[in-house]
């Protein structure tokens, strides 16, 4: 029984995140940066307090600052609404992506299954070729994250593919594309060497079609951002509703206006940051799907069923 070659040395996963399903403490969650959008919206809820106290200080003096009527500007439904829609649409876009990328671990799985069982190799040339083709389905999967995130073919890539096909992806402006186009070559070889029946070349080319169809589905994701005039909108409003809330305050709660400007402020620009962290999925934030996790996963379930002796 032929053995396939050493599998490739395959990265540790990081120890700084949980992995998925890990569970954290609640306080050790709601204390957390990272991940969380503070960072992001801290000097925009500063604007709005350091305004407030201005605003307390003129009051203060008597200056007629207070204008409660100020609270019909930017009706708080409107933009209840508008936050709302903002956040949903991301949190779409985000769920889509892991759709997507879930598609792509179920057709690389089923794809190497019937790659590893359904092809003949009685040489030990035909043996190596078999591996090589399969170990292209992780490669797909790593090559089409790097390609999400605008990054270069790195050693992450070159581990599952052979020196020259590294060489000639490094040239490629889409490498998933390229390692597709691999793959259906080495099915068409095998069913003209007549190891591969037509109705499982059929099978097989559906699942190559279904992993290209899915890159396509995220490249629609990123490169259709949310329309400009609508972020600029929202922004805009948020902002004007934040620099009113104090003439509506102060004459009421007096010096406490920069905290409770403050707080609300925190409430309604971190509401609009998540939809912006979650908008593009692809990354490699801690809000951003796992890719990482998901590629050293589908590498190591291809080295098992490697590793498994053929019927």
């Amino acid at each position: 029984m032929l053995l396939s070659p050493t599998p490739p040395m395959l990265p540790h996963p990081p120890t700084t995140l949980p992995r998925p399903g890990q569970r954290q403490g609640w306080f050790k969650q709601l204390l957390s940066l990272r991940g969380s959008v503070i960072p992001a919206v801290l000097p925009r809820t500063l604007l709005c307090m350091i305004f407030a106290g201005v605003i307390y200080g003129l009051h203060q003096r008597q200056w007629p600052v207070s204008v409660p009527s100020l609270g019909t500007l930017v009706p708080s439904l409107v933009l209840g609404l508008l936050l709302v829609f903002r956040t949903n649409t991301s949190y779409e876009r985000f769920w889509e992506g892991r759709k997507l990328w879930g598609n792509v671990i179920n057709l690389s799985r089923n794809l190497a299954r019937h790659i590893w069982v359904a092809i003949a190799a009685p040489h030990p040339a035909d043996h190596q070729a078999k591996v090589e083709a399969i170990r292209l389905l992780p490669a797909f999967a790593v090559a089409m994250k790097l390609h999400l995130r605008g990054q270069v073919p790195n050693s992450e890539l070159a581990s599952l593919v052979t020196a020259p096909q590294f060489a000639r992806l490094q040239t490629l402006q889409n490498p998933p594309l390229q390692i597709a186009l691999w793959l259906a070559e080495y099915l068409q070889g095998q069913q003209a060497a007549g190891r591969l029946h037509p109705y499982q070349l059929t099978a097989c080319l559906e699942a190559l079609d279904g992993l290209v169809n899915s890159l396509g589905g995220c490249e629609r994701i990123l490169k259709t951002p949310m329309p400009l005039a609508y972020s600029i909108h929202l922004k805009q409003l948020l902002m004007l509703y934040c620099l009113a809330l104090p003439f509506q305050m102060v004459a009421s709660i007096s010096w406490a206006t920069p905290l409770l400007v403050g707080l609300i402020s925190f409430a309604v620009f971190g509401i609009e940051e998540i939809g912006i962290e979650i908008e593009n999925p692809f990354g490699d934030d801690a809000n951003d799907l796992p890719l990482d996790a998901i590629c050293r996963t589908m590498a190591q379930n291809i080295e098992d069923l490697l590793a498994m002796p053929l019927p």
